[in-house]
């Protein structure tokens, strides 16, 4: 008798759940949370746009650049067009990686007294230490012949656009330069976000339109910008040499990320970092030059250069010397021995025996897991 009295309240309670269900899936929607707060939105955005091909809307990234749900930092790029994205390496499948996963490869710069490269030196010339002890050089390239992936990445703050013209144009000129058969280039633009404004391609029309057509932003985020762009890179093509080409005033405002985890992601994505800093301000009381010396410190580890002109018409030149550098450096690869803890970081130097050179490299690499 007592069992018709209970179901008008397991109807109530039914209609509460359905209804809270309702709720927490119109919260997940309201466009005022933040994009990474949005997984439906997210996933419906994504389904929308492989529906629509050819869309000139710009997304929140979904692509594997972006940093994952729940992290601040977000890459933005336009909405990739399925027709005209690239095909997969063969060369490279995981099965590949998990082969040389114990190979550690050096990118070395070796410059004279003028800073003009150094070609052809033999591998008798080097010396390759790990944590101090010496090790068997496997692999030896002279001006080796890895294509390129390179992260063009340009500030946009309002700070950096004094001279933005002669940046864009220089930027330009490199990429009709720089891009051989194989390599890849992408731009970005870095304020308060991270900006894709054009995908790793080799297409050099659209590269420079995308560099020409930065518009102007606010903040300078410096190591959100090294920290997304080493993502970015670190899931090309293992068999690739990976660059960041840096624009910036180098005054840090707006970043989410720090330098610490910023120099990590560089060093463990095995990203070879270029600076070139356009000061506004050339007086030192008037600069930030804490960002200077952050940035200094990221370039060196990863075995990159600095670049300080005086104006921008210097661009150019340095643009010409990084592309030089680029197509002059020697590969070492090496099995470390004794291997290293999984997951822990490792101290390399390179010496060149014979001359009076100047060598850069990457100081430091991570070990894989076990």
């Amino acid at each position: 008798m007592l069992t018709p009295s209970l179901r008008p309240s397991r109807f109530i309670l039914l209609a509460l759940a359905v209804s809270f269900s309702i709720a927490s899936d119109f919260t997940q929607d309201n466009p005022n949370r933040p994009p990474w707060a949005q997984k439906s939105r997210a996933q419906k955005s994504k389904t929308a746009s492989n529906s629509s091909s050819g869309s000139n809307s710009t997304t929140t990234a979904s692509a594997p650049s972006a940093p994952p749900d729940g992290e601040l930092g977000k890459i933005v790029q336009p909405t990739p067009d399925p027709a005209k994205e690239e095909p997969q390496d063969p060369a490279s499948p995981r099965d590949r990686i998990r082969v040389n996963v114990n190979l550690v490869t050096v990118l070395v710069s070796v410059l004279d007294e003028h800073n003009r490269p150094a070609p052809d030196l033999p591998r008798e010339a080097f010396q390759l230490f790990d944590e101090g002890n010496e090790q068997k050089i496997d692999i030896f390239e002279p001006e080796t012949s890895q294509p390129l992936d390179l992260a063009l990445m340009i500030d946009a703050s309002l700070s950096a656009h004094k001279e933005i013209t002669f940046e864009q144009e220089a930027a330009a000129h490199f990429i009709r330069q720089v891009i051989r058969p194989g390599d890849r280039l992408s731009v970005f633009s870095f304020d308060e976000d991270v900006y894709q404004r054009a995908a790793f391609s080799d297409n050099v029309v659209a590269l420079q339109d995308a560099v020409r057509k930065i518009p102007n932003g606010a903040g300078t985020s410096i190591y959100d910008a090294v920290l997304l762009g080493s993502r970015s890179l670190a899931h090309r093509g293992d068999d690739r040499r990976r660059v960041i080409i840096l624009v910036t005033d180098a005054g840090e405002t707006t970043s989410h990320y720090d330098f610490d985890a910023a120099r990590r992601e560089a060093v463990s994505s095995n990203v070879l970092l270029y600076t070139i800093v356009i000061r506004p301000v050339k007086n030192e009381n008037g600069r930030n030059t804490a960002g200077e010396h952050a940035l200094e410190t990221m370039t060196d580890t990863t075995g990159g250069a600095m670049f300080y002109p005086d104006t921008a018409q210097e661009l150019g030149a340095i643009f010409d010397r990084i592309d030089r550098e680029l197509r002059t450096q020697y590969r070492l690869a090496y099995y470390p021995n004794p291997r290293g803890p999984a997951n822990t970081y490792r101290s390399i130097e390179v010496k060149v025996t014979t001359g009076n050179y100047k060598v850069r490299h990457r100081k430091s690499y991570l070990t894989a897991s076990q």
